[in-house]
């Protein structure tokens, strides 16, 4: 499944600049000294979140343009796909939007793959409609009725009264999606874990944003970095969560506002290919050592201080 081309295009005409503020100490994440001139060869497999995927792709990029002998593939079957993957050592890195669940902790467990994980931006999941669609803000209550597994809603009416008596599509990810999982399990919480079903569904987020751009009267939910670069086509939703209606954007989910929507992004990495694969150790050692550039360039929210120094010591921790 590919991306749309404004992502790849940022990424290229970015490419230099991060390099150039890399090599100079610029940007929260440091240098890239970690692993420029190591001669490092080999191959990495990294698959999972389709959320995580273009920045997982950028440090791939940035990484090659100084030791083009790592070749990393970078896969995104959706973040419980990549788990699938990760948990029977098919692969070295799997991309999250979610933290890993307990079944799937017993897969690795089952096969003998040790991990870490670290967290490396910040996302703020955005729910969207159709452009001309006269709603502005949902609260956290309204957004549980609207998605959740019994939702008996199918107008924007039914919703509430003031809102336009207009037809309701829906445009969700598939449940192999992290981004789908944290909609159900930490924003409706049912016991089911499952939305509701009368939807049109994909793992690529390109298709939801081009079906709630075209249907009037449409919604869906995505990274935010999808309503970013599509803005033109998409409107997006305030959630008030009983403090005020607040819009999804980098400043409101670092700072804390935009719940319950803000959440992590991961990377998980089997610590035995870190330790014997020196091609996985220089990938994941630029990815970090990078970190702020190449969340800028996927068009993600950086980590905090803070954040970005829990990510340095889990990672600090994998070399040791």
């Amino acid at each position: 499944m590919k991306r749309t081309s404004t992502r790849w295009a940022a990424a290229s005409g970015a490419t230099v600049l991060a390099l150039t503020l890399a090599a100079c100490g610029g940007g929260d994440a440091g240098s890239a000294s970690g692993s420029e001139g190591s001669g490092a060869s080999g191959s990495v497999a990294v698959d999972g979140s389709s959320t995580v995927f273009p920045m997982s792709v950028a440090a791939q990029e940035l990484l090659n343009e100084e030791n083009p002998g790592v070749q990393v593939t970078v896969g995104e079957s959706g973040t419980g796909g990549g788990f699938e993957r990760f948990c029977v050592g098919e692969t070295d890195v799997s991309d999250a939007s979610r933290p890993i669940e307990e079944d799937e902790v017993a897969v690795c467990e089952e096969n003998g793959i040790e991990y870490t994980e670290l967290q490396v931006a910040t996302d703020a999941l955005t729910v969207a409609v159709h452009p001309d669609l006269a709603v502005d803000c949902l609260t956290t209550e309204q957004l549980v009725e609207l998605v959740g597994p019994n939702s008996e809603v199918t107008n924007w009416s039914d919703l509430d009264p003031s809102f336009p008596d207009q037809e309701i599509s829906f445009f969700f990810p598939g449940t192999d999606s992290g981004t789908y999982d944290y909609m159900a399990n930490d924003v409706v919480g049912d016991e089911s874990e499952v939305l509701r079903d009368d939807v049109e569904s994909s793992e690529d987020d390109n298709v939801l944003v081009q079906g709630v751009g075209g249907t009037d009267g449409a919604v869906g939910f995505f990274g935010y970095t999808y309503y970013e670069e599509n803005q033109d086509t998409l409107k997006a939703l305030s959630i008030d969560d009983g403090n005020g209606c607040v819009e999804p954007s980098a400043e409101t989910a670092q700072a804390g506002e935009y719940t319950p929507l803000a959440r992590p992004l991961f990377i998980y990495v089997a610590n035995t290919e870190y330790a014997e694969n020196e091609a996985v150790a220089a990938y994941v050692d630029f990815y970090i050592e990078n970190l702020a550039d190449i969340a800028e360039i996927g068009q993600f929210i950086p980590l905090s201080d803070e954040l970005y120094s829990e990510t340095q010591s889990a990672l600090e921790s994998l070399g040791s």
